[in-house]
């Protein structure tokens, strides 16, 4: 298969309204997701991802498993894997990786219209569509513009939010503002940036400080690299 062209924008449908259903976003995400990847190479799925010791296709096989998992199978994990919730999600990642990268792509194709999800809430599945995502695309070299409303609602999320991911407690005492969307949060010294280059950083992806400006950057930064970059 050949690759994608590198830097390659995908172009984002219409902007979701504040008070959108989140599924239909969720959908929309993964399917944008699944045309980025459709042509990738079997060696460019060997990327090592934003998320540390795992590939591109080994993130793409997570995002399957969580579109599959739902709160009894979640619970019987959890308990099979006494509480260990790291090794619960490589259990999830490797019931899903399939055998080579097309099986791997044709399961997360198969999910895209998926309904299914772990005891979370629907905002956490939209969060972990864009941000594994941006995992993944981000060492591949590919562009996409998501909407501008999805990744404020987003990260919305994200500041008010712990739970699956720190993230309200990475950006405590620091002021983010948004340069091309109305997200802003906190008090402190002020990063600035793209809403997704906020996202990012809030989720503990340090090479995302990269593209973000202003005083609080550098204890940003400090603050992702301190911590392990989750693969949740």
């Amino acid at each position: 298969m050949a690759d994608p062209t590198p830097n390659s924008p995908s172009t984002p449908k219409a902007d979701p309204g504040p008070k959108a259903d989140v599924w239909p976003l969720i959908h929309a995400e993964r399917a944008a997701l699944a045309t980025d990847l459709a042509n990738l190479s079997d060696e460019r799925w060997a990327t090592p991802s934003l998320c540390a010791g795992l590939t591109v296709r080994e993130v793409l096989a997570h995002l399957t498993a969580s579109a599959n998992l739902n709160a009894v199978r979640w619970m019987a994990g959890v308990i099979r894997c006494r509480f260990d919730f790291d090794k619960m999600v490589a259990m999830r990642l490797a019931e899903h990786l399939g055998a080579d990268p097309a099986e791997t792509y044709d399961r997360f194709l198969r999910s895209v219209p998926s309904t299914t999800k772990p005891p979370v809430a629907a905002l956490a599945m939209l969060g972990e569509v864009i941000v594994h995502g941006a995992d993944i695309r981000h060492p591949l070299g590919i562009r996409s513009a998501r909407p501008a409303g999805t990744l404020t609602r987003v990260a919305e999320y994200y500041r008010e939010s712990d739970q699956v991911v720190l993230a309200k407690g990475r950006i405590g005492g620091l002021r983010l503002v948004a340069d091309d969307g109305p997200f802003t949060a906190g008090s402190g010294p002020v990063v600035s940036g793209s809403t997704l280059a906020l996202i990012m950083a809030m989720t503990g992806r340090a090479a995302y400080c990269d593209d973000l400006r202003g005083d609080g950057v550098e204890t940003l930064r400090a603050r992702c690299v301190a911590g392990a970059t989750p693969t949740r």
